[in-house]
């Protein structure tokens, strides 16, 4: 192929190799971990613009400056910051998330949480940012949120709310921490993503925290969980082959090509599909450009079920929350995933509900939290207990830090709110109609970075 020309897919054959390809051995297994956060120009509680002296554009232009980070733009704006393996990204409503680098323990992906906000506490205090760490834009409606200058946002933007009804909620207005682990083979693979699926709404109601939205109660404990239900059917969800017994990367594979793309991506521009899915562009092409492993890739991170396979699996159903709570999502994951015992334990707590059961859970949860049920089980209950799995399959893991012999101190804040008996959307709306007298001011206390 000549020199800027990606080599074309030969076959179908090649996707599942490239999947196969993400396996790593035990010993070489990571964690990342994403965290997104919502902005607040505390003068006047508005949102933060992109441009501007305060901007999200000399914000991410300062944090490069004053950490050390790469700029990368587009269009010749400033959309991504990148340093030793994490980014700094842009989402479509003026969110940003920090995407970690993939790291052995918790400890590190802690520290590196903790060394990001006091980077940027440096930087944004100055210009009176605050950042959030809720699921959802408290204050502001939709429309009143800006608009930020990359290309795939503005397709995005077209193309989704043909899809659901609160699409354009879900892209400017939520906020999610989510973690990312690795696989050793197919069947390992295949464990981890059924097992992740099928525990994901108790997951969910522990992180639940976005019951407040436009300055007032919103009908939900996860109102952003509900939106993920009406943003696209073809690519969200509770994935119901997965749980068939010849689920394994081709499975994995055939959904994915028949979900319509967004967009492909030539010489840095981003060119609409028009609904084709990558099925067809992989048999027709589109126009003169032919699928190569490159868009493939970008096409996975344009699938967005509860939880995702890529190279990796990534974990995506946990409402972003305040700064102890962070650091427990990836813990409490790890633990279940990475230690097979607590693993075909956590299993074996769901093993048993239909795919009905799991979507209702789902939606109870978006509704109730950790007072929703699940397949007749109090969702309270089932979570303690993957609580407890966690944390026995940290101990087993064992993997110790400056001053702890393993991981568990990390799910503390998980045990704490199990405690509470609610989820921390639950604890917001008592706290906002009650002790906080629907005080701004006290919620950003509660919820700041």
């Amino acid at each position: 192929m000549s020199a800027g020309v990606p080599e074309p897919i030969g076959s179908v054959d090649e996707l599942v190799d490239y999947l196969r390809g993400g396996e790593k051995p035990p010993e070489q297994w990571r964690v990342g971990t994403e965290h997104e956060k919502i902005g607040l120009r505390e003068i006047d509680l508005s949102p933060v613009a992109y441009e501007g002296d305060c901007g999200i554009r000399a914000i991410l232009e300062r944090v490069a400056e004053t950490g050390g980070w790469e700029a990368v733009a587009e269009a010749g704006n400033v959309i991504e910051l990148r340093k030793d393996g994490a980014s700094i990204t842009l989402e479509p409503g003026g969110q940003l998330e920090l995407s970690g680098a993939p790291l052995r323990t918790i400890h590190e992906t802690c520290d590196e949480f903790h060394t990001h906000l006091a980077l940027m506490k440096q930087v944004c205090e100055p210009l009176g940012i605050v950042w959030l760490g809720l699921g959802i834009h408290p204050l502001h409606a939709v429309s009143e949120l800006p608009v930020m200058p990359k290309a795939r946002y503005k397709i995005m933007r077209s193309y989704l709310p043909q899809r659901g009804a609160l699409a354009l909620e879900m892209m400017f207005a939520t906020a999610t921490v989510q973690a990312n682990f690795d696989y050793s083979s197919e069947a390992d693979m295949v464990a981890k993503l059924r097992t992740a699926l099928a525990v994901q709404p108790l997951v969910s109601a522990i992180f639940a925290n976005s019951s407040l939205a436009e300055g007032k109660p919103n009908g939900f404990v996860s109102r952003r969980l509900h939106t993920w239900e009406q943003t696209d059917p073809d690519r969200c969800g509770v994935l119901p082959f997965v749980f068939e017994p010849d689920f394994g990367y081709a499975r994995y594979v055939d959904w994915a090509l028949d979900v319509p793309m967004f967009f492909v991506v030539r010489d840095g521009q981003y060119i609409p599909a028009e609904g084709r899915t990558f099925r067809q562009f992989l048999e027709r092409g589109l126009g003169e450009h032919r699928a190569s492993l490159d868009d493939f890739d970008r096409h996975l991170t344009t699938l967005f079920p509860d939880v995702r396979l890529k190279r990796f699996i990534e974990v995506r159903g946990a409402d972003a929350v305040p700064p102890g709570l962070t650091c427990s999502l990836p813990a409490l994951w790890k633990g279940i995933l990475y230690d097979p015992e607590s693993r075909e334990a956590a299993w074996q707590l769901v093993a048993g509900a239909s795919q009905a059961e799991r979507e209702a859970a789902c939606r109870d949860v978006a509704r109730r939290g950790l007072q929703a049920r699940y397949a007749g089980r109090p969702v309270l209950e089932l979570a303690r207990e993957l609580a407890e799995l966690s944390r026995a399959g940290l101990r087993s893991i064992g993997h110790a830090g400056d001053r702890d012999a393993d991981e568990t101190g990390y799910l503390d804040a998980v045990f704490a709110q199990l405690d509470l008996g609610v989820s921390p959307g639950t604890d917001v709306l008592e706290r906002w109609e009650g002790a906080w007298e629907r005080s701004v001011s006290r919620l950003i206390e509660y919820a700041r970075y």
